[in-house]
């Protein structure tokens, strides 16, 4: 296998536990009887536990070595997704969600990540670099479909051998403590041509481009944080709570959700060549956010359903875009590490949020605030061309 086999292959594990945990990590909670602040709190604290290893991999990731990074975070991530699968106490469930990074927002765009990115356009020139990333996210949302599908195994384990709902969520949440592992098996195989060169190690960034920098950060912060209310596992519990359904239910939505994201990163593609990144970001992520909103009136599941999977056909076209985007203006990690930050911060207020009245709040503040975002980017960089629309 090439380098560029490999890291395709373990994202696309990687995005299917990623997937698992975001549907059923709510839920599991649920079950536990941990109220809707404490399962918001435990999935902040686990995303949390990811923005620390980003911080990790951002700063150091380049002189510890990125085959070794990538090793010991498939490698921690298993660790405390079985502590996980195997506890019912609070502060053991916190610390393992931190240990094992565990996603509630069922997207792969952790610490590994980071790493990916800064890998994979060395592989490709200008031209290529959009429809590069594009693949690299067609494989995470085919892997993020295979996982919500899977979802649905402790419905399976149930029906089929009798299996209690406690332990038939602990098995599927053990799943993703596997897929790490055989991940962590592929890393091992990566050669040195991964690791970054020398003077990537001492590049001297322009004032221009601090610049530039802070103020893409400062956006991608207000959008992740606005995602933060809107993690799958927020959402799963949402229709979980809402509409009375199982989790074969919510993972067969999920998978349909997933399927649809994989369509439209292609579609970005396609679209951004004609139109520009930046266009193709804020036009297709704004009525993404205003049928977000629409979820929340459904009066029925199936309703809730079609105008969910209308979002999800939307909402990530701004992915590939963004990632070809910002390796193009400013080739730098601390965006994602923005990114994870907000996503921390959102789900324990989200869960404080939905303890109330208000089990739909998080989806009107979420969408607010990523249309305010795409107002703001698109005001700053309009006319901010990366190479190839020069």
């Amino acid at each position: 296998m090439t380098d560029r086999e490999i890291l395709f292959a373990g994202a696309f594990l990687r995005s299917i536990g990623t997937s698992l945990i975001g549907v059923l990590l709510g839920i599991y909670l649920a079950k536990q009887e941990l109220d809707p602040a404490q399962v918001g709190l435990v999935i902040a604290v686990g995303l949390g536990g990811a923005a620390a290893a980003a911080l990790v991999v951002t700063i150091w990731g380049d002189a510890l070595g990125r085959r070794d990074m990538l090793k010991i975070l498939a490698l921690a991530g298993a660790l405390g997704t079985i502590v996980a699968a195997c506890s019912s106490r609070l502060d053991l469930l916190m610390l393992a969600a931190f240990v094992g990074m565990l996603n509630g927002m069922g997207r792969d765009r952790g610490a590994a990540l980071v790493l990916d990115q800064a890998i994979l356009p060395q592989t490709t020139g200008d031209e290529r670099r959009t429809l590069g990333f594009a693949w690299y996210s067609v494989l995470q949302d085919a892997g993020h479909a295979l996982g919500a599908l899977l979802a649905g195994a402790p419905v399976f384990l149930r029906n089929a051998y009798g299996f209690g709902e406690l332990p038939s969520l602990r098995i599927a949440i053990g799943i993703n403590g596997v897929l790490l592992l055989v991940s962590a098996g592929l890393y091992t195989r990566l050669s040195p041509a991964v690791e970054a060169p020398e003077r990537a190690r001492t590049i001297v960034v322009s004032g221009e481009s601090r610049k530039r920098l802070w103020t893409i950060s400062a956006l991608f912060g207000l959008d992740s944080l606005a995602g933060g209310f809107l993690t799958t596992s927020l959402l799963s519990y949402f229709f979980f709570e809402r509409f009375g359904v199982t989790e074969g239910v919510v993972g067969a939505l999920f998978f349909g959700a997933r399927l649809a994201n994989a369509a439209s990163h292609l579609g970005a593609a396609w679209l951004a060549k004609r139109i520009g990144l930046v266009n193709t970001m804020v036009f297709t992520h704004v009525p993404s956010s205003l049928l977000l909103v629409t979820v929340a009136f459904a009066p029925s599941f199936p309703v809730a359903a079609v105008l969910f999977l209308l979002r999800e056909g939307l909402v990530e076209m701004d992915v590939p875009t963004r990632q070809s985007y910002v390796m193009a203006m400013v080739r730098s990690g601390v965006t994602n590490l923005v990114r994870l930050g907000g996503w921390a911060i959102a789900p324990a207020f989200a869960g404080m949020l939905m303890q109330g009245s208000l089990l739909a709040g998080p989806l009107y503040v979420g969408a607010a605030m990523k249309i305010a975002y795409d107002g703001l980017l698109y005001a700053a960089f309009r006319r901010a061309k990366p190479p190839e629309e020069r």
